[in-house]
């Protein structure tokens, strides 16, 4: 029996913190969609710190969340097969969407709304009245639920491989080589340019959609392909470097640029620049984070597991906590990082501690 790999279920737990960090960075001056501004972005230093830490976290937090769903697939359909494997999907995938865009994302406008003196529960009539169906962060859930769908499609098509199932007989390869990397980020980059024309970003989060359907097949190539056992800094050392080297670029474009090029879409030098800047950062934070929790976060713990198990029910179920904390602290004066560090420390504690008594739920457990 393959060992458990505890390391991938403690990356979920830290990109989830990330989740939360990132969407209460927007409630205090980064750029980006998200349900309550308390201060819009800005050419502070507060501001500046908080759009570059969201900006590196776009670049490929949500992407890592697809490779490591990828990973998870190929098991996943193999042990339970096609009707069973689509049902399961159905329901913890699309009973959140549903939970969200009916509930939950009502809530949290709701709440914005009482915060500005206007009815609370005359929103939610609203929104249902106009059949509004707000995604917010379950988006992902939404993409997810296609690209499984995909997969199971093509392999049902495909048909069973003469060795048996995709995961009971692996194939093992060595990791690729620096080439193949620079070739898939020179693709992700090309594709991504190519969707901001028609999806800008800030508009539509189809403009990041090239990167998370790359890394959702690079995550099942690495299970059939056990690559993420074979990673190695020797393999890793050449993109963190890159990272490094090439980080820098976008905030000194955008400070080179004035608010004078568009960088979310058309054909200008700062809408190439940020089409292949991400992947380039992408590939050597994740190949980073991953080598490292696998060698110093991947034996057995109890209070990791505890965090793990909740971590799902938690991206949840974060929006209307995040918002209504910071409603709470709206009338505290104080600097806006000050803000983001207790906010950030205070939603992450309250999701957790609300997730705990969801997952003991029967029914609502086999969801989340």
């Amino acid at each position: 029996m393959a060992q458990r790999e505890f390391y991938i279920d403690r990356l979920r737990v830290v990109m989830t913190v990330l989740v939360i960090l990132h969407h209460t960075a927007i409630t205090y001056g980064a750029m980006g969609g998200w349900f309550w501004h308390e201060l819009q972005p800005s050419r502070t230093p507060s501001s500046i710190l908080l759009i570059l830490f969201c900006t590196t976290n776009q670049a490929y937090f949500m992407g890592f969340f697809f490779l490591i769903a990828g990973y998870f697939t190929p098991a996943s359909l193999d042990r339970k097969g096609y009707l069973q494997f689509i049902l399961d999907r159905f329901i913890r995938l699309g009973i959140p969407i549903l939970a969200f865009g009916l509930i939950l994302g009502p809530l949290t406008a709701a709440l914005v709304t009482f915060a500005h003196g206007e009815g609370f529960w005359a929103t939610f009539a609203w929104l249902w009245q106009h059949k509004e169906f707000i995604s917010g962060p379950l988006w992902f859930a939404e993409a997810l639920l296609s690209f499984t769908l995909w997969y199971a499609l093509i392999r049902r098509i495909r048909g069973p491989r003469p060795l048996g199932s995709e995961t009971a007989n692996p194939a093992p390869s060595l990791v690729p080589a620096w080439r193949a990397w620079f070739a898939t980020a020179l693709i992700v980059g090309a594709a991504a340019l190519a969707l901001r024309q028609v999806f800008p970003i800030g508009a539509s989060l189809f403009g990041y959609w090239a990167m998370y359907v790359v890394l959702f097949i690079v995550g099942i190539r690495a299970k059939l392909r056990n690559w993420l056992a074979q990673l190695t800094w020797k393999d890793a050392w050449p993109w963190i470097i890159t990272a490094c080297v090439v980080w820098p670029t976008l905030p000194l474009a955008w400070e080179i640029a004035s608010g004078n090029v568009n960088f979310n879409t058309g054909l200008s030098w700062g809408a190439f620049l940020y089409a292949f800047w991400e992947p380039f950062i992408a590939w050597g934070l994740i190949a980073a984070w991953l080598l490292v929790f696998r060698e110093h976060m991947n034996s057995p713990s109890a209070f990791w597991e505890w965090l793990s198990r909740r971590a799902y029910a938690v991206y949840i179920i974060h929006p209307p906590v995040l918002v209504g904390i910071a409603l709470l602290l709206h009338g505290w004066v104080a600097p806006a990082l000050v803000k983001f560090g207790t906010e950030g420390l205070l939603a992450c504690t309250a999701t957790w501690l609300l997730a705990d008594p969801l997952v003991r739920l029967p029914g609502v457990r086999r969801v989340v």
